[in-house]
C-alpha cells in the first residue's frame, strides 16, 4: 500500500534532528540534501541566489519559504553556514564569481566601442583572450620530468622528459627493455 504523499512543505522536529519537508519527503536537516539545501538558504542570505530559485529547486511554496524565517532552528543553521563560508572564503569566492560572469560583456563593449581608446581596446582583447583560454597566454606550460645526478668528476646523469602518457609502442619498448 502507498503511502499518501505530503504536499506541504514545512520544517518539523523529528525525536533526534530537525527536518524539512522538500517536495512532500522529509529531510534531516544534517544529511546531504538538507545540507544543500541551508547552503543555498546562506547563498540566498549572500545575495547569490534568489528566492524563487530556491522554491523551484526544492518544491517550496513561497508562502512556505517566507514562514521558514519563522523557524529558529533553521536559521541559527543557515546563520552557522553563512558563518563558515565568509570566513573560508567560499561567499567571496561565489560572489567574484558571479560578478566575473559580466567581465566578458563588459570587455566586449570596450572592443566594440569604436571611440574608445586604441590602448583601452587592446587591453579589453587580451583580458578576453585570457578569459577564453586561448593564446599562447592560456596554454599551460608542459609539465616535465626533471633529474640530475651528480656522479662527480664533472660527470652527470641528467632526465628531462615531458610528462605524458606512453603510447602504445613506446611501452612495448619499455616492457622489451625491461624483459632483458
Amino acid at each position: 500500500m502507498a503511502r499518501p504523499k505530503r504536499t506541504e512543505t514545512s520544517v518539523t522536529k523529528s525525536l533526534n534532528d530537525d527536518c524539512v519537508v522538500l517536495r512532500g519527503v522529509s529531510v534531516p536537516l544534517i544529511s546531504d540534501l538538507g545540507g544543500a539545501f541551508i547552503a543555498d538558504c546562506s547563498r540566498n542570505r549572500e545575495r547569490l541566489m534568489n528566492d524563487d530559485r530556491i522554491c523551484e529547486k526544492y518544491g517550496i511554496s513561497p508562502e512556505t519559504y517566507a514562514s521558514f524565517a519563522k523557524n529558529k532552528e533553521l536559521r541559527l543553521k543557515i546563520d552557522a553556514e553563512h558563518e563558515r563560508r565568509v570566513r573560508n572564503g567560499d561567499a567571496a569566492r561565489e560572489s567574484a564569481a558571479k560578478l566575473f560572469a559580466e567581465a566578458p560583456e563588459v570587455l566586449g563593449e570596450i572592443l566594440n566601442d569604436k571611440q574608445a581608446n586604441a590602448r583601452h581596446r587592446i587591453e579589453a582583447a587580451r583580458e578576453l583572450r585570457a578569459t577564453a583560454g586561448t593564446g599562447s597566454e592560456g596554454a599551460p606550460a608542459a609539465e616535465r620530468f626533471h633529474i640530475v645526478i651528480d656522479l662527480g668528476e664533472d660527470r652527470k646523469l641528467e632526465i628531462n622528459k615531458r610528462i605524458a602518457p606512453l603510447t602504445p609502442e613506446e611501452a612495448k619498448e619499455n616492457l622489451d627493455v625491461d624483459a632483458e
